[in-house]
């Protein structure tokens, strides 16, 4: 993510094709970004290593692997750099399931470059925007049975089982953290797709999977629920440690 307002961020643009990456590049150029290529897995994770990268263009079907699990490494290994999946699949299954494996935003082709644009600058101002807890005053919140770690990002079960969460999980889960017992409509939970979020169904989706995992302990199936017509509650007090 950017470590200074003062540098530009820098875009990773990740297509085996070299003529839609290079429109892609042609097209963020006329922005205030450092923009990089490449048309590989092996080339993005060499890029990674050398470079510091604030958010990733990366399409799914690439020569030497899927996005989806490099997506899935990446979140595991614990890199926060911004995704945006770019790809010609476009079922709400293979959105759901990019969002779930740690992707940030997708986008299907073709797209107007005006929206890729859009959402790049929405990813890269919520990181710039959003306030990090501090680990000394803010390490875990506890709601219902479950301890969230702020820092590691996964929840922690009373017995001290740990359940790993996506990035979708983890921003939603926080978002519901900053305003409990307030009902949120979609919109305030997808604020940086404001425009569409009432109609958008993946939002529902990806509670549903949070719900699943909130209900593997006793209470835990109690503390996302949802108020017809208006949205979702946290029903729970937060008590952080």
């Amino acid at each position: 993510m950017p470590d200074s307002l003062s540098r530009p961020p820098t875009i990773l643009v990740v297509d085996d094709d070299a003529d839609i990456r290079d429109l892609i590049v042609g097209q963020l150029s006329q922005e205030n970004f450092r923009l990089l290529g490449a048309g590989s897995l092996s080339e993005l994770r060499a890029t990674l290593e050398r470079e510091p990268v604030d958010l990733i263009v990366l399409d799914l079907n690439l020569p030497d692997g899927d996005g989806l699990g490099l997506c899935r490494e990446l979140r595991a290994e614990g890199v926060e750099v911004q995704i945006i999946m770019v790809t010609a699949r476009g079922s709400a299954i293979d959105r759901v399931l990019g969002l779930e494996l740690g992707a940030d935003d997708y986008l299907t082709k073709p797209f107007e470059p005006r929206e890729l644009l859009a959402r790049i600058r929405n990813l890269l101002r919520r990181v710039r925007t959003d306030p990090v807890p501090r680990p000394e005053q803010r390490r875990y919140a506890t709601i219902g049975p479950w301890r969230l770690d702020l820092v590691q990002r996964r929840l922690i079960a009373p017995d001290d089982r740990l359940v790993m969460l996506s990035s979708a999980e983890y921003r939603l889960l926080t978002r519901f953290i900053d305003e409990p017992n307030i009902v949120l409509a979609r919109e305030a939970l997808l604020p940086e797709r404001r425009a569409t979020a009432a109609f958008d169904r993946t939002i529902d989706l990806q509670i549903s999977r949070l719900r699943q995992k909130l209900a593997t302990v006793r209470g835990g199936d109690e503390l996302i629920l949802t108020v017809r017509g208006e949205g979702y509650v946290l029903a729970s007090e937060v008590v952080y440690s």
